[in-house]
């Protein structure tokens, strides 16, 4: 509702269920300079007008048949979205001024009516309610700005964080559709979990991050075709702690949880990962989650040291085990979701993947 700058241009309401009390006020007003002042004598309409019109003033009469004052505040009330009532009760009883004023109106006028009376409390109701309006509407502007801030804010973080991201994806081109697969897998896994929207959202943003510690692995090693050397594979698996370090101790959500993945996500549920050996709920469930995912992407995908298996080969070696990869690496309740979701991983990979991969069935060394 948009509130007048000047008083006199208030929008008021008289109601009274007796004509010749409305006809007084309305003159009292208009002599004054009020100029958008209307009326009615049936109570029963109050809230109706009210909605359409919204007044900054409703000057209401207690004593009205079919629906008395106090039932038209009753009423009013829930159009009051911010829970102040405009209203100026007008009353010959003392004895309920007090109870009008506990039920939500703002203020009273005595009858018979003394204009000098009326136009003051006229004058005051209507300061009050501009400043009262005032107010609101600043509240509005500062949530509106703490809004686009906040929304500033997550857009740097997550610039940030593609930013890394493709650093890390300059290294090892062949990441690039892997990092963008991963996020949807991770949230629909997370969304099938039942987790709460922050954290779909967090994970989805930093699950990409997962392997930013490989920028530090020499070129040599990680783009090499073909299996490590056991020197070489301890120098590999230091990229997630290297992860780790490069997104740890920050202010940002998104970052911490990347650290966090990047760290343990090659944990497995047994114990039987690296780098720290953590076993079942000690392994962060984002990182748990994303185990999976990375195990599933990177069996579907081809590498310069393999051929990629198709998606029901990929089931498979991850529910039954090929000896390399085995069920008991996967948290039971994230394995659950998994075979759950196995469709939407299917559509998700042929999705985003930029070009056809040639798949087939056979057992391949996969680097994990």
């Amino acid at each position: 509702m948009q509130f007048p700058t000047d008083i006199h241009q208030g929008k008021i309401l008289i109601v009274d269920d007796q004509a010749p009390n409305v006809l007084l006020l309305e003159r009292m007003l208009r002599g004054a300079g009020y100029t958008n002042v209307s009326s009615t004598t049936h109570s029963s309409e109050v809230c109706a007008l009210h909605a359409e019109h919204g007044y900054d003033l409703i000057m209401l009469d207690l004593h009205m048949p079919v629906m008395d004052g106090f039932q038209v505040m009753e009423g009013l009330k829930s159009l009051e979205l911010d829970a102040y009532l405009p209203v100026l009760v007008i009353t010959a009883q003392p004895e309920l001024k007090l109870r009008a004023l506990r039920a939500g109106a703002k203020d009273f006028v005595s009858k018979p009516f003394d204009m000098v009376e009326v136009l003051a409390r006229v004058h005051n109701m209507l300061e009050v309610r501009l400043l009262h309006q005032g107010l609101h509407d600043f509240n509005a502007m500062l949530e509106l700005r703490v809004r686009e801030r906040t929304s500033d804010l997550h857009d740097g973080y997550v610039e940030t964080i593609f930013a890394m991201t493709r650093a890390a994806e300059h290294k090892d081109e062949d990441t690039g559709s892997h990092v963008q697969r991963i996020s949807y897998y991770c949230r629909e896994l997370a969304q099938e979990m039942g987790q709460n929207a922050e954290f779909v959202d967090r994970i989805f943003i930093a699950s990409p991050m997962h392997d930013i510690g490989k920028i530090g692995i020499p070129d040599h090693i990680l783009l090499k075709n073909g299996g490590f050397t056991p020197p070489e594979w301890d120098i590999m698996k230091t990229h997630a702690i290297m992860g780790a370090e490069i997104l740890g101790n920050s202010k940002s959500p998104y970052l911490r949880l990347g650290a966090e993945i990047a760290l343990n996500h090659h944990e497995r549920w047994d114990g039987g990962g690296y780098p720290n050996g953590k076993c079942g709920e000690d392994i962060p469930l984002a990182a748990r989650i994303m185990n999976i995912c990375d195990i599933y992407d990177a069996l579907r995908s081809a590498r310069p040291y393999k051929l990629a298996f198709n998606h029901q080969k990929t089931m498979d070696i991850i529910t039954v085990g090929d000896g390399r990869t085995r069920p008991d690496h996967f948290d039971p309740q994230v394995m659950a979701a998994f075979v759950k979701n196995s469709d939407t991983f299917q559509t998700i990979f042929d999705t985003l993947t930029s070009e056809p991969v040639a798949e087939q069935a056979g057992l391949f060394n996969v680097k994990q």
